[in-house]
């Protein structure tokens, strides 16, 4: 029985008349999709519950923080300690350091850092630190990845060598990005080429180690260890933007899956973000001392924020962070074989059903492209058929599984899922697939 969302719809209603859209963050609109964006009132562990009464499977975990579920113990009891003392105090707190050490254990570079309130702040704190400690203007980054709202991330990238940026948005001055490479993800030429042009112009590399904002895209062999010498050829750091991947693909990210956490391959900086507030606005940076010391009060280059290291933000990091870390021998493997079973169990139903799909999964994040091409970077991404991946979307939710709604995010998996939520995904996937298609 497919579900009903009359009560969404009249919140959403009401919504449209305070806020744009009736959303706070463009995608919770369900443009890319079409149908109707339920309004949630609570979830628990794997599920969402909305205003009509309707509970679904979360396939999207708020983006990627609910590594553990939705309301999971430790966490809310930390929370609601924390917040009998006072929500925010604006002055240091010993949570702080109690979470950058959880996080140093976890982050073997990350041997200084600072929290912040959201991945976009980190990743604008991180370059322009780098920009701040190698004295150049110019930054890389790579078609796909997104790294945030800031002026000068917002790049609409484009092909070729050293293509510069444009702006991707409205309100963004072309003058802002003018000092932004975009270049095409799994690209160690256009990379190579742009280092030749500009060879003591270029301050850093940022990028996702494996991409989730094209929809989930790994790293060619070689292409992390290939940027890693690049940059250091040419004196400009090495950024990993693990907002998403850090603490999912493994208790020390990409950098740990990959070999990368520590010696002469490990970044220079790293971004952090989702998990490690444990579902709190939390942002970090870190990496190198030397680097770090160049951050006022001890150097030059200035960032600041009111809430930054909230202590409620923190008491719900340091429990995720400790959980985590006391139950990792158990948490990943599951993961990887829950994950699996969902993402190669619907691959399987569309081959059965002659639907071209090509399924990308690094661990615990993964996406099904409507297209039977290779996925490697952005380029090829956008060969889907989207209209399909709308199709096939909506008949999901009216199947009580919600997925990311859009064909260019990542769908996650939590320690909360177990079989029944493969065999509840696998169902409604049959059907949603035969629709999508027919």
């Amino acid at each position: 029985m497919k579900l009903s969302f009359s009560r969404s719809g009249v919140l959403q209603q009401r919504a449209e008349r305070f806020l744009p859209g009736g959303v706070d963050s463009p995608v919770r609109a369900f443009r890319a999709v079409g149908g109707h964006p339920p309004f949630v009132e609570s979830a628990a562990g794997a599920y969402l519950m909305d205003a009509d009464g309707n509970r679904f499977v979360d396939m999207f975990g708020s983006w990627g923080p609910m590594l553990l579920g939705h309301a999971y113990p430790a966490v809310v009891e930390a929370i609601q300690q924390a917040a009998t003392k006072s929500a925010s105090f604006g002055a240091s707190t010993a949570a702080e350091a109690d979470l950058a050490e959880l996080v140093q254990q976890c982050f073997p570079s990350v041997e200084k850092l600072r929290f912040v309130s959201s991945g976009t702040e980190a990743c604008m704190s991180a370059i322009r630190l780098a920009r701040g400690f190698t004295g150049r203007p110019f930054f890389i980054k790579f078609e796909g990845c997104y790294h945030g709202h800031s002026d000068a991330l917002l790049v609409k990238a484009g092909s070729g060598v050293a293509t510069f940026g444009i702006p991707g948005s409205a309100g963004v001055p072309e003058e802002t990005v003018k000092h932004t490479i975009a270049l095409p993800y799994n690209d160690l030429a256009t990379v190579e080429a742009a280092f030749a042009a500009r060879p003591d112009e270029i301050a850093c590399v940022i990028l996702e180690p494996v991409v989730g904002n094209a929809g989930t895209i790994a790293p060619a062999v070689g292409y992390l260890k290939g940027l890693r010498e690049i940059t250091k050829k040419h004196g400009a750091l090495l950024i990993f933007d693990e907002v998403m991947t850090g603490f999912r693909l493994a208790s020390g990210g990409a950098q740990e899956l990959y070999g990368f956490e520590a010696g002469e391959y490990a970044p220079d900086l790293t971004t952090l973000g989702k998990i490690v507030g444990g579902g709190l606005p939390v942002g970090a940076f870190g990496g190198r001392a030397e680097v770090m010391d160049y951050l006022a009060p001890l150097g030059p280059v200035y960032q600041a924020g009111t809430l930054s290291g909230n202590p409620l933000a923190m008491a719900a990091g340091i429990a995720t962070l400790r959980a985590l870390l006391a139950g990792r021998e158990a948490i990943y493997p599951k993961l990887e074989k829950t994950t699996a079973a969902i993402a190669d169990g619907v691959a399987k139903i569309a081959a059965e059903l002659g639907i071209g799909l090509t399924t990308n999964r690094v661990g615990s994040m993964f996406t099904w492209f409507f297209t039977p091409e290779t996925v490697t970077d952005f380029a090829s991404a956008e060969k889907s058929n989207t209209e399909a991946f709308a199709a096939f979307h909506r008949g999901m939710l009216e199947r009580g599984v919600w997925l990311p709604p859009s064909q260019f995010e990542a769908a996650f998996v939590g320690a909360a899922h177990g079989d029944a939520e493969v065999a509840l995904v696998l169902d409604a996937a049959r059907g949603a697939l035969h629709e999508a298609v027919r």
